[in-house]
């Protein structure tokens, strides 16, 4: 659903993402992971065309996401890390604005279903500048999750939710995966995805250090680390040691 290859977003003659590949299939939630400035972002906004690539090429379900734009945009939802809402405008008229901008018909019981499932139907009726951040976070997952995007995309999606919002927001995007979409979230814990996503890319300076399953991941460094270390004693091992970027690919 995802294809990215040989990815490469250069700004002022830095390099932020370093010639990235990897594919995300339907029903795959993967956590891109890395410490601040590894290039988590970069990449997710290159998936969603908003920086395009210094080069390299991105599709989503099969449309390049340069050259068939629009095509490609309307299979993907992109739920940024900070929410911008319209601080004049109801939960209600923000789910409105997006079906109007998606051209999704006879959408309120899909809307009504999205408010009940994050929470949000007491809300229905206040003003974004009303919420919380965590609400006004889970505002931008029920209008990105509207069109019922193929290939979903959050970057540190778990900012300012408490833990009863984690979990809400862990079953609903379970339920997308399960029902064919693409899940991709950045965080630069891995130790608060882990029990959620069934695949890991790991990133470091813009250079991808590792990409696979959980099970591959500990395989991976099990003889570095033993076999008693968690996920995230091997996340720390991995970006802040000397792991290079071509050998630890998984």
């Amino acid at each position: 659903m995802i294809d990215v290859q040989q990815l490469r977003k250069v700004y002022d003659g830095r390099v932020a993402v370093a010639d990235l590949s990897f594919q995300v299939r339907g029903g795959e939630i993967l956590g891109i992971v890395g410490p601040n400035g590894a290039g988590k972002t970069t990449t997710l906004r290159a998936i969603c065309g908003i920086h395009p690539p210094t080069s390299g090429h991105v599709s989503i379900g099969g449309f390049d996401v340069e050259r068939q734009a629009m095509e490609a945009k309307r299979r993907l939802a992109l739920i940024p890390d900070e929410p911008h809402l319209f601080a004049s405008l109801t939960v209600w008229e923000h789910l409105d604005f997006t079906a109007r901008v998606y051209g999704v018909r006879e959408w309120h019981p899909a809307a009504e279903r999205l408010l009940a499932e994050l929470e949000l139907a007491d809300r229905r009726d206040s003003m974004a500048d009303e919420l919380s951040r965590g609400m006004r976070q889970k505002v931008a997952v029920a209008c990105a999750l509207l069109h019922d995007p193929a290939a979903l995309l959050l970057d540190e999606p778990l900012t300012g939710l408490d833990p009863r919002g984690i979990r809400t927001l862990y079953d609903t995007l379970r339920r997308r995966a399960a029902a064919g979409a693409a899940v991709v979230l950045s965080s630069h814990l891995l130790g608060q995805i882990e029990g959620l996503c069934t695949s890991f890319l790991i990133l470091r300076q813009g250079q991808l250090l590792f990409h696979g399953s959980r099970d591959e991941l500990r395989e991976r460094f099990a003889g570095e680390l033993g076999p008693d270390a968690t996920l995230e004693d091997i996340f720390f091992h991995v970006t802040e040691g000397d792991a290079p970027a071509a050998e630890a690919t998984g």
